[in-house]
């Protein structure tokens, strides 16, 4: 249990978690290795990666005094499960599977399942999720990541889809507890050429964004 605080308190604490999702696995231990320089420790590989568990291991292996390594795009107890053998150290979800929150919680892992309406965000929270990934974010973006947090201030909120370096701010103070951004932080085509000296660049940002807008609540 307390190797699962001191992931999810460090997650948190950066505040940010850098979805990769490209088609050639080849490059993501760099890409992660130059977020993580930029203070993004975060990295969901998603697994719809080709070879996904195999980037898993080479990642942890790699990096694990630098990154939290987990996976992404899960949607099923049994991916999660073979993902955490690996070594992800975090499953995220598009959707709602009680099954999948239950098996990552008897692994002591992290698990933030995907949910958008009150009903299935509750239910998430209910199941066991330690925080709930409010998918896809741009559609209602910050205000209705406010509305919800009024009836339902216990629930942890994770944006994905529709966050970006003008928006995450407002994510956060709209009352998400990290937000999580894929393109928007890690293009494909800087993961492509290599450009690791931008993507650490545009992590640091990311992290100094979400920073200030917690500052800023705090006053």
């Amino acid at each position: 249990m307390g190797n699962f605080c001191s992931t999810f308190d460090s997650m948190v604490d950066c505040g940010v978690i850098a979805v990769l999702r490209t088609d050639s696995p080849s490059q993501l231990v760099s890409t992660a290795s130059a977020l993580a320089k930029g203070g993004v420790r975060s990295v969901e590989v998603t697994m719809t990666t080709p070879g996904a568990l195999d980037v898993v291991r080479d990642a942890v292996r790699e990096l694990k005094e630098e990154a939290i390594i987990g996976v992404g795009s899960v949607l099923d107890a049994q991916t999660a499960r073979a993902a955490i053998l690996a070594g992800a150290e975090f499953v995220v979800s598009p959707i709602l599977d009680p099954d999948m929150i239950l098996l990552v919680n008897r692994y002591g892992k992290v698990v933030i399942p995907g949910a958008f309406t009150p009903t299935e965000i509750l239910e998430a929270w209910e199941a066991g999720a330690d925080a709930v990934k409010i998918f896809p974010a741009s559609v209602g973006g910050p205000a209705y990541l406010k509305a919800i947090k009024g009836p339902l201030p216990q629930v942890k909120l994770v944006p994905t889809g529709g966050v970006s370096l003008e928006t995450a701010a407002d994510f956060i103070k709209a009352g998400a507890e990290m937000v999580a951004a894929g393109g928007k932080l890690v293009p494909a085509k800087e993961i492509a050429a290599g450009m690791f000296d931008e993507i650490a660049e545009r992590a640091r940002k990311f992290v100094e964004a979400v920073a200030a807008a917690r500052s800023e609540i705090a006053r």
